[in-house]
């Protein structure tokens, strides 16, 4: 496993698209840099952007490398090598360009200005944990999604609908249970909705590390009540642990039963 995730990791770093992926990151973390002296204010301006690209770049890449090296896949499957080796090889060599890709892109313009200060070091690392967990949960889908379907146009379609699932559409069906039921107290309900989408929770972990919950409505003291504690933050961050687990075992155990 070791061999092959050496060898999907680098030639992933030696990729056009990790290229690009990086240098977008520190472009953006550059030019929010020069335009404002406030860490703070960059780390939320680069939080939702890091909320919504990371899933989406995570899932299109994860799918479309299953995709595009389904030759040499089938070229190992035929070698005496364990699937599950194969398998965690290369979805650990995506999942990890992808997280050293953005690591780098934000974390060099930082430290060349000298922006991460003693009051917004917590939320900085928070928001670079959120988009490796982040890396690593959708990659973890993208490659379940891969298995699951051996249509090319069939599994994009997928993986285009899970990421507007997660980023658009969970939000809004959310937003209209808690309108037509503003009367009735859905703070907790809330709460344990927000455990159910990894975007949701990372946001809400950040908001909450950068002293912002105000912002986040009605229930911003019901996060902070609860996500606010130690016992809250454990329970978040097994949650994310989950999210990232789940997939893979799914994938493993898909892996090992699949016919190619």
């Amino acid at each position: 496993m070791i061999k092959i995730l050496k060898y999907t990791l680098f030639d992933l770093l030696r990729s056009r698209w990790t290229y690009l992926y990086f240098g977008f990151f520190l472009v953006f973390s550059s030019a929010l840099l020069l335009l404002s002296g406030d860490s703070t204010k960059v780390i939320v301006s680069l939080m939702n952007v890091i909320l919504i690209l990371c899933p989406l770049i995570a899932t299109m890449f994860g799918v479309m490398y299953c995709y595009n090296s389904r030759e040499f896949t089938e070229l190992l499957l035929a070698q005496p090598l364990p699937r599950r080796a194969i398998f965690w090889g290369q979805y650990l060599g995506v999942a990890l360009s992808l997280s050293v890709s953005l690591l780098l892109g934000i974390g060099l313009p930082f430290l060349f200005f000298g922006l991460v200060q003693a009051d917004s070091l917590l939320a900085f690392l928070f928001l670079l944990a959120n988009g490796v967990v982040l890396s690593f949960i959708f990659s973890g889908l993208a490659f379940l999604i891969a298995l699951r379907f051996d249509n090319k146009i069939r599994g994009f379609g997928m993986a285009i609908l899970l990421w507007l699932f997660f980023a658009v559409i969970y939000d809004g069906l959310l937003l209209i249970l808690l309108f037509f039921f503003r009367d009735y107290p859905l703070e907790n309900l809330s709460l344990g909705m927000s455990l159910f989408n990894p975007i949701d929770l990372s946001r809400i972990l950040l908001l909450l590390q950068l002293d912002t919950s105000a912002i986040m409505g009605y229930t911003g003291a019901v996060f902070q009540k609860f996500l606010g504690t130690s016992l809250g933050i454990l329970v978040a961050l097994l949650t994310l642990g989950l999210w990232v687990l789940v997939p893979t075992m799914s994938m493993d155990r898909l892996a090992r039963r699949k016919d190619f």
